[in-house]
C-alpha cells in the first residue's frame, strides 16, 4: 500500500510520526540496555534499578530474589521476588526451584512440593532440578518418584552417576529392580554401576550388571572391564573372570588379547601393546629392572621383551601373566630366550606357579649363556583344584645381584589330554 505524502501538511505529520516512534524505540533501547548495566552489578541498588526500568523482566525479579536470600539472608523477601519472577516467566526451572529452596528455609513443605513440581514440569529433563526433586521425594519416603528423578540424573548429567547410584541403592538395594526401572541403557551409567557394586562387594548384584553390559554391545571402556576381572580373581571366581574377559573382546577392541588353543599365553610374542592388566601381561616398575618392547631383536613376530637387570638383589623380573587351565590336564610350555652379558651366580628362569596356593608346576632351566635365540620347554600335569597359573620370571638363587640383558619371546603353553592311568603330577 502507497501513502499519497502530496501536501506539505501530510509530509510534517509523517516525519513526525517516524520521529515519535524513533524516540520511543530509541528510549525502550536505552532503558533495556541500562537495566542490563545496572543488573551486572552485584549492589541491591543498582538491581533494583534495573527492576525499575524493566518491571516485565522475570530475570532482575530472579537476580533481586537471590540477593536477598543469599547477602541478606532474607528468604521471606526473597521468596516474593521468586514468586514474581515466576508469575512473570513460568516456564523458567530455575525460577521455580530457587522459589521450592526458599519455601524449605521458611518450612513451608507444602509450598516447597508444589514449586517444585512446577520446577520439574518447566525442564523434566533438567538433571539439576531431578536432583534436588529426587532427595526431596526420597525424604519424604515417595521412593518411587525418587527414584524416576534419579533416573533423570543418570540419563543427563555425566558429573552425578555414582552419587545418584548410591542414593538409589540406599532406596532400593534390588539390582533386577534397578535395572528395570531405573538405570538407563546407557554404557557409561552401566560401567560406574559395576564399579559401585564392585566397591560394596556385591558379586551377584555385578554379575548381573555385566550381564546386561554384554547384551547391551555398547563399547566400554578398558578400565572397568580390568576392574571387575580382577575383583573375579580376587574372589577366586576364575571361570567367570575368564568368560568375562573373552566377552569383553567385542565390548572393548580385546580381541587380539585372547587366548586360544594353540597357546594360552596372550601376546606370548608381544607383537601387541602391553595392557598391565587383565590377562594380558602385567609388570612392576622397578629401579632394578628395565622393561621394554624391543623391535630390533625377535624370534617370532616383529619384536621381543627386553630385560635389563641392574640389580644388587631380587626376587623376579616383575613381569607376570595369569593363565586360567584346567585341573588333572597336561600342559605343554616352550618358549625362547637370548641373553648379553648375564652376570651373577645363576639365573632367571621361567616359573609356572599355582596363583592361589604359590605351588610350583613347572621351571626352566636358567635363561643365560645364549648369543642367539635358544629353546626352553617341558610338560607339567595341573592338580585336582588347579584352576589359575601365574608365568613369571624368577631369579634364582633369589636375592643375589644380577647384572646383564634378557630377551624373550615365542612364549606358549597348550594343554595336552592326559591318559586316562595318569594322575596330577608335578612340574617336569
Amino acid at each position: 500500500m502507497k501513502i499519497a505524502l502530496r501536501t506539505p501538511g501530510r509530509k510534517i505529520i509523517f516525519l513526525g510520526t517516524c520521529l515519535a516512534l524513533s524516540v520511543v524505540h530509541i528510549g525502550l533501547v536505552a532503558r533495556a540496555f541500562l537495566a542490563d548495566r545496572f543488573s551486572q552489578k552485584l549492589d541491591l541498588a543498582s538491581l533494583q534499578t534495573a527492576a525499575r526500568l524493566e518491571p516485565g523482566n522475570a530475570e532482575y525479579q530472579y537476580r533481586l530474589g537471590r540477593y536477598f536470600l543469599r547477602m541478606r539472608r532474607e528468604p521471606a523477601t526473597a521468596a516474593q521476588f521468586f514468586k514474581s519472577a515466576t508469575a512473570l516467566n513460568p516456564h523458567n526451572a530455575s525460577y521455580w526451584l530457587e522459589l521450592s529452596n526458599t519455601c524449605r528455609q521458611l518450612t513451608n513443605s507444602e509450598k516447597q512440593k508444589d514449586a517444585l513440581q512446577h520446577a520439574v514440569a518447566a525442564d523434566p529433563s533438567n538433571p539439576h532440578v531431578a536432583w534436588y526433586a529426587a532427595n526431596f521425594y526420597s525424604a519424604l519416603g515417595e521412593t518411587d518418584r525418587a527414584l524416576q528423578e534419579f533416573r533423570v540424573v543418570l540419563e543427563h548429567d555425566p558429573y552425578l552417576p555414582l552419587a545418584a547410584l548410591e542414593r538409589c541403592w540406599q532406596i532400593r538395594p534390588d539390582v533386577d529392580a534397578l535395572l528395570r526401572d531405573v538405570i538407563p541403557p546407557n554404557a557409561e551409567v552401566y560401567s560406574s554401576f559395576l564399579d559401585f557394586l564392585i566397591s560394596k562387594n556385591q558379586p551377584g548384584a555385578a554379575t548381573k550388571v555385566w550381564a546386561q553390559m554384554v547384551q547391551l554391545q555398547h563399547p566400554v571402556e578398558t578400565r572397568h572391564v580390568f576392574d571387575y576381572v580382577r575383583y573375579l580373581i580376587d574372589r577366586r571366581e576364575v571361570a567367570q573372570a575368564h568368560q568375562a574377559w573373552r566377552q569383553a573382546a567385542s565390548l572393548c577392541d580385546l580381541s587380539a588379547y585372547q587366548p586360544s588353543p594353540e597357546n594360552l599365553v596372550v601376546n606370548g610374542d608381544f607383537s601387541l601393546p602391553v595392557l598391565n592388566a587383565g590377562f594380558d601381561w602385567v609388570y612392576e616398575k622397578s629401579s632394578d629392572v628395565s622393561l621394554a618392547l624391543d623391535p630390533t631383536e625377535s624370534h617370532s613376530g616383529h619384536r621381543s621383551l627386553s630385560i635389563v637387570f641392574d640389580s644388587r638383589g631380587i626376587e623376579d623380573a616383575g613381569i607376570r601373566q595369569l593363565i586360567p587351565v584346567e585341573p588333572n590336564t597336561k600342559y605343554a610350555f616352550s618358549a625362547y630366550f637370548k641373553s648379553q652379558g648375564l652376570e651373577g651366580a645363576g639365573g632367571p628362569r621361567f616359573l609356572l606357579q599355582d596363583r592361589f596356593t604359590g605351588a610350583n608346576y613347572f621351571a626352566s632351566a636358567e635363561l643365560k649363556d645364549a648369543d642367539f635365540w635358544k629353546q626352553v620347554h617341558g610338560s607339567f600335569d595341573t592338580g585336582p583344584d588347579t584352576k589359575l597359573l601365574v608365568l613369571r620370571i624368577q631369579r634364582v638363587p633369589a636375592g643375589n645381584a644380577i647384572r646383564g640383558k634378557l630377551w624373550i619371546g615365542g612364549v606358549r603353553l597348550t594343554p595336552r589330554p592326559l591318559a586316562p592311568q595318569q594322575t596330577a603330577a608335578g612340574g617336569q
